[in-house]
Order: C-alpha cells, then sequence, then structure tokens
C-alpha cells in the first residue's frame, strides 16, 4: 500500500507545472502561496496534502479550512481521492465557520440556535430603513470580529453613538435566545482557544499541519484563529491573490495578507505564475487593468496559451436588455457553461427579461424582475379600486402613477420608498412598468392574463441547473465558463460611482472595484466579451485599452 501511495504522489507532484511543484513542497513552515486567478491553486492545494501525508504527516492531524461550503466540499472529495491509496486516514477540511462550531461543541459551549441577524435586526426596529439594516449588520461584525468588542464594554463608553448602542441591543437580544449568531461562531472559538490551555493543546494537534484556502478574504477574526491554531510551530500554508480581495464589505482587508510576514516570522513566499484558464488576450488585459493598483505584490502572469480564444470589445446601447438580446443572438442555444456578468443584481434585471424573451433557460440567485413582485397585484388592486373601470386602461394607470408619485411615501407604496432593498422595486417603478406594459392590452384583464404568463414562462425557465447564468462579479468567484459577456463596463457603472461615494477611502475603494473587474473578467475559458457605452466607456477599460482599440476620437 505505501509503495503504490508513494507512486501514485510522485506521479502527481510529475504532472504539477514547476511553479506549482515549489509551492506543494515547500518546506514545512509558514508558507504564503500566491495564486492568481486560473493558476491551479485546488489542484496545488491537494499536491501540498499528499506530498505532507507521503513525508509521514497524520492525515488525521491536518486541517485545510476553505473559504464557503462548496469550495470545502470540493476539495475533501479531491483529497479522499488522491489520499485514498496512500493513507485510510482523512484530512480534516471545514469552513471557518464549520470549524469554530465544531470547536464549540466539542468543548461543550452551545452551538444553537443560530440566530438569523437579518430578521432580529428586523424585529428590534421593523421601521427602520432597510439601507440601515445592513449598514448596521456591518458594524456589528466589526465590532465583533475585528474590534473584539464585548457589549459590556461598549455599554459603559459614555460616548458610544447610536449604532453602537444598537449593537448593546442586538447583543441582548441574541443572549435573550439562548443562541449565539453566524459571527459567534468564530468569535467565541477564537475566545476558547486563547484562554483554555487543554482545548488549545488539542486543536494544536489536530492542525498539526494548517492549510487555509482564500487567504486575501479572511477577516481578522478568522485570520486570528488560524494563526493561534498553527502556533507555535507555525506549520501553516495559506493559499490566496491579493488581486482578487474583494470583499472589503466583509470585512476584508488587502493589507491582511500584504502585511502577513509582520504576524509570521520567517514567512516564505511562493507564487504560481501561470494562468491555465483564460486566453491569453484576457489575460494580458486583465493583468494590465489590475497593475494599477498600488496594494498589491508585484508578480507575473502568464497565460499557458498566449494566442488562444478571443477578447470582443462591444460598443453597444447602453440598456442591458438590448445589450444582452445582442449578446445571446451569437451564442449557441447548447448547454455551454456560459455567463453574463454586471456589477449589481439590479442591472442584471433587464438581462433576465432578455433571457425569458429568448426563452434561454437561465438561473439568476438573487435577481428579482419586476414582474415577480408582490406590489404588481396590489397595484393593480389599488387600479380596480381607485380608478373608473369604463375609462381606458392606459389613462387609468397614468392616473395612478401620478397618485403614487404624490403620496407620501411609507412602505411598499410611496415613490422614495427606502426601507425597501435598492434591488427590489418601487412602487412608482412598477406602476411605470405597468404602464409600459399595458400600451398592448385594451382590458384590464387582458393585461392580468399576459403578467401570469409571464410568471409562468419564468417559473420554466429560470431553474438552477441552466447553462446560462445571469451573476454578479462578486457571486461569480471561484467559478468559470466557456463564455463570459460583461454588460456594464461604462463610466459610474463599474466602478459603481455608489460605493466610491460611499467610501471612506476612495481610492481603496478604487482600488478593490478594480479587484472586482479583474475577477469578473478572468472567469473565461474561451471567450470574454466587454459591452461598453462608446459615448461613456469605463475607466477600466481606458486604463486596460488604448482609445484606438476602444474606438475613441
Amino acid at each position: 500500500m505505501a509503495v503504490v501511495g508513494n507512486r501514485s504522489v510522485a506521479a502527481l507532484l510529475d504532472r504539477l507545472a514547476p511553479d506549482q511543484r515549489a509551492a506543494a513542497t515547500a518546506p514545512p513552515g509558514p508558507v504564503l502561496c500566491i495564486a492568481p486567478a486560473g493558476s491551479g491553486k485546488t489542484t496545488t492545494l491537494v499536491a501540498r496534502v499528499a506530498w505532507l501525508v507521503k513525508g509521514g504527516a497524520d492525515p488525521a492531524g491536518i486541517t485545510a479550512i476553505a473559504f464557503n461550503k462548496r469550495a470545502a466540499d470540493e476539495l475533501d472529495g479531491r483529497l479522499v481521492t488522491t489520499l485514498e491509496p496512500l493513507s485510510r486516514g482523512r484530512v480534516r477540511v471545514r469552513t471557518f465557520h464549520a470549524l469554530g462550531r465544531e470547536i464549540l461543541r466539542e468543548a461543550g459551549q452551545p452551538v444553537e440556535p443560530l440566530v438569523d441577524r437579518a430578521s432580529l435586526l428586523r424585529g428590534l426596529w421593523p421601521s427602520a430603513p432597510a439601507a440601515e439594516l445592513r449598514r448596521l449588520e456591518t458594524v456589528i461584525s466589526r465590532l465583533k470580529l475585528d474590534m473584539r468588542a464585548a457589549a459590556a464594554d461598549v455599554s459603559a463608553d459614555p460616548e458610544a453613538g447610536p449604532r453602537a448602542q444598537a449593537y448593546v441591543a442586538y447583543e441582548a437580544a441574541v443572549a435573550d435566545t439562548g443562541g449565539l449568531d453566524f459571527d459567534d461562531l468564530i468569535a467565541r472559538s477564537l475566545a476558547l482557544v486563547e484562554r483554555d490551555a487543554d482545548v488549545r493543546a488539542r486543536w494544536h494537534a489536530r492542525c498539526a499541519h494548517l492549510l487555509v484556502d482564500e487567504a486575501q478574504d479572511l477577516d481578522r477574526s478568522q485570520l486570528d484563529l488560524a494563526l493561534a491554531l498553527a502556533e507555535p510551530e507555525n506549520r501553516i500554508f495559506l493559499v490566496g491573490d491579493d488581486d482578487q480581495s474583494i470583499y472589503g464589505w466583509r470585512l476584508a482587508d488587502v493589507r491582511r495578507v500584504l502585511e502577513l510576514a509582520d504576524r509570521l516570522p520567517g514567512l516564505q513566499r511562493v507564487a504560481l505564475t501561470i494562468n491555465y484558464r483564460c486566453p491569453g488576450p484576457v489575460v494580458d488585459r486583465a493583468v494590465r487593468l489590475v497593475a494599477h493598483n498600488h496594494e498589491r505584490f508585484p508578480k507575473v502572469v502568464r497565460a499557458a496559451q498566449p494566442t488562444a480564444g478571443r477578447l470582443v470589445l462591444a460598443p453597444l446601447p447602453p440598456e442591458p436588455a438590448e445589450r444582452v438580446r445582442r449578446i445571446l443572438a451569437t451564442w449557441p442555444a447548447d448547454d455551454a457553461p456560459r455567463a453574463v456578468l454586471a456589477r449589481t443584481n439590479r442591472e442584471l434585471a433587464p438581462a433576465a427579461v432578455a433571457a425569458l424573451e429568448a426563452s434561454r433557460p437561465f438561473r439568476a440567485a438573487g435577481v428579482r424582475l419586476i414582474v415577480e413582485s408582490g406590489l404588481v397585484d396590489e397595484l393593480l388592486q389599488r387600479l380596480e379600486r381607485e380608478t373608473a373601470s369604463s375609462a381606458p386602461l392606459l389613462l387609468r394607470l397614468g392616473r395612478l402613477r401620478a397618485a403614487i408619485d404624490g403620496d407620501v411615501p411609507r412602505r411598499g407604496m410611496g415613490p422614495d420608498d427606502a426601507t425597501n432593498d435598492p434591488d427590489e422595486p418601487t412602487a412608482s417603478e412598477v406602476a411605470a412598468a405597468l404602464l409600459g406594459w399595458a400600451a398592448g392590452f385594451r382590458t384590464l384583464d387582458g393585461l392580468r392574463s399576459a403578467i401570469e404568463e409571464r410568471r409562468n414562462a419564468l417559473a420554466v425557465l429560470r431553474c438552477d441547473d441552466a447553462p446560462l447564468s445571469l451573476a454578479t462579479a462578486h457571486g461569480t468567484k471561484g467559478l468559470e465558463f466557456d463564455d463570459v459577456a460583461v454588460i456594464d463596463m461604462d463610466a459610474a457603472a463599474f466602478p459603481s460611482a455608489r460605493s466610491l461615494a460611499e467610501a471612506l477611502e476612495p481610492e481603496r475603494a478604487l482600488e478593490e472595484e478594480r479587484r472586482l473587474a479583474y475577477v469578473a473578467w478572468t472567469r473565461a475559458r474561451h471567450s470574454l466579451l466587454l459591452a461598453y457605452d462608446p459615448a461613456a466607456p469605463s475607466q477600466f477599460l481606458l486604463e486596460a485599452f488604448s482609445a484606438e482599440e476602444l474606438g475613441l476620437d
């Protein structure tokens, strides 16, 4: 068995590229593996574990931490297959939250009920605007995970502001449930490891070799937990890419990985340099774009096949639905995985309409169309109550819209309804859409029938296994597709003018937006299409391409 295992590991290492092999076989100790998009980081992680086991490491003393459950399941499956001829033991593969839960549960600490933060906040402040509740969620996470602030200490601070006081109220409400929230799985397990020598010793043994994926996306407490588990030998292997740090709103900070050597003396940095996923032109321009950032490691990234695939610059009308109609017309209606990407879900809604009109099955998590909104039914009922049935349908809808625009804003019915999610339509927007839909109908019943027909078609075409994905750039991190179209490479859309305006550090926010564009572009295996308004192209296009290439004067 050992001979077969050693041969299988040798064969695995022989299949690696030189840069991957150098990373996988780096001497045990603190190692940071810089893994650009498409460079084979999971392959390198699997090879690293196999090399450790071949060298005598007990699988029970190896822990790998992935960023999310999907990544953890993929890594676990590949490790089981790879290690089967080598060892009967199994490596522990967890997400940070699953690991925190395991640490707490084994120590007899409560791990349920797990409180849904959004629901609890809505219950505490039912009239608060949704935008404010989202900001409060971030404040709570920052206090728990970045500042590690106890509610009692915040409460005792005479200068605590309204959001800090809201944190105290929230923590009291969580305590009343007898449970904890998602962040507590990290915060409480970290505190337990730090204060309890027995827990710390037990988990040090299980993390004698610790591998951490997506290191650039860790918040402060996640990184603190990883380093606490790796002490004192610090046989920790972190994999990440500073150019793909895009979760600042989740408390990630690219400086954390850039300054890792300050916390891990003797840190060895190894770099993967080949992008095996993307066409050569895509790699060239994506790297040219992200090189405008200052907060990054200097690096060289090359395409495995420099002349393969294609990159298309597409100056198109700025209306998203029309852009997608034209793009879909160039893509065969087959089972090849393809993606239409945008900066926000709101910009994807018209894309979903275009896919619906083309009868193309699609997946679009988080994207809701106006026709799906319950406000459609509410406004049609209001139309019946408040307007004369004898009047023409368009006139009735026009009067209704005017009345809505004149309403005092209230939840679900005001033109500037601040309590709604920004990706959800306002009553005024729904009324405007109804006016547009009604142009082809003489009666309210006819309009209602058409709406029901569209909803039925949507129920059929929106499916989780569709080959066409409509997604935000954030939503495709870690994924890849044969063909990718980014439909909003326009000024003010990408980079997001709103994100820059709201940022405390606009320059750093701009760099994260640039990294986000880099992530979006590098999802493509065969072709990348960048749609833009030639009258107002994104500054990112101006950084990656010449004015002549963009067709600008």
